[in-house]
Formats: C-alpha cells, structure tokens, sequence
C-alpha cells in the first residue's frame, strides 16, 4: 500500500471511532436524563396523591389544621421545582432535594396524625392511599437510586481516554448526582 492509502485508512479509522464514541457518550447521557425523568414522574406521583391523603385525613381530624397546610406548602414548592438533568448544577439538584424532603418531612407528620385517630386507622380510604404513599415512596428511592447509575456511567464514561477528548470537543459536561438530605444521618424523632 502507498502511503496515502495508509494515512486514509488511520483517518478512517480515527473518524468511525469519533463517531462511535460520540454516539456512545449521547447514549449513555440519554439513559442518565431518561432516569431523572423517571425520578420526576415518581415525585409527580407523590404529589398527586397527597390531595387525596390529605382530604380523607382532614374529615377525622379537622383540627389539625397545621399539618395539612404544611403538607400542601411543601406539595405546592416541590411541584413548582423542576430540574434539567443534561445541564444541571450540583446547587440546582440540591434545592430540589430539599423541596422533595419538606414534602416527605410534611407527610411524615401527616401520618403520624393517624396514631391520635383510631378510626382513621380503620378507614379504608387512609390505608389504600397510605399503602399507596409507601409504595410511591419506594419508587422514588430506586428511580434516584437507577438515575444514579445511569449518572456514574455517563460521568464514567465522558472521563475516561480517549473518550473524553471526544466529550471535551463536544461540550458533554459532568451530570450531578441525587444526594442524601444531610438531615438523612439523623434518626426521625416522632412525637404525639
């Protein structure tokens, strides 16, 4: 082979794997947005069964006038709050994981309320929602768990070489991680 034919044949090689790992970084940073979606949609579930918790709540224990509006404040922020996860800043993610732990905080209190009320144990209605509100609960720690993943591959992904020259080319930034509330090292202190 000539000369040119070998500087062809390392230049084509050079650009299919430009291509490849250029398709590879945008898979794996799809994958990482697609499971914050998910997270999303899991505190959106949240979200839209708590009016249906606190409604049933509120009709055996119309007094507790304190914890229901603290539950819609926190429900009202946390649903106002949405992030961006393909140029999302550690602060930015931060301020929405605290939005989302006033809420779990708020509905933490909420059912707590139900020890002072016998007969809300015994409603139907209460337990399917709060079996609901457990099982939602569950959800949004494993999509923040598998968006996790999906973030530590992508980040893994972009640093390493050569690839990263590639995510260096084309602006493909770091992505940030969900993170424990730092009041998550503390036990729960539950008072009636």
């Amino acid at each position: 082979m000539k000369k040119t034919s070998w500087i062809l044949v390392i230049v084509a090689i050079l650009a299919i794997w430009c291509v490849k790992a250029y398709n590879g970084l945008v898979g794996v940073q799809e994958d990482a947005t697609k499971a914050a979606a998910d997270v999303q949609s899991s505190y959106q579930r949240r979200a839209d069964l708590i009016p249906n918790l606190v409604e049933v709540v509120k009709g055996y224990a119309s007094h507790e006038k304190e914890t229901f509006e603290a539950v819609v404040s926190a429900r009202a922020k946390a649903t106002q709050m949405n992030i961006d996860p393909s140029n999302c800043t550690p602060e930015q993610l931060k301020q929405y994981q605290e939005a989302q732990g006033e809420l779990g905080a708020a509905l933490g209190r909420l059912i707590a309320i139900q020890e002072n009320y016998p007969e809300l144990k015994a409603n139907e209605n209460f337990r399917d929602l709060q079996v609901q509100l457990e099982g939602t609960e569950n959800r949004i720690n494993e999509a923040r768990n598998k968006f996790n993943e999906k973030v530590t591959d992508y980040n893994k992904r972009r640093r390493v070489f050569p690839t990263n020259l590639i995510a260096g080319l084309f602006n493909f930034e770091d992505m940030a991680k969900f993170e424990a509330d730092a009041s998550a090292q503390n036990a729960p202190k539950v008072k009636f």
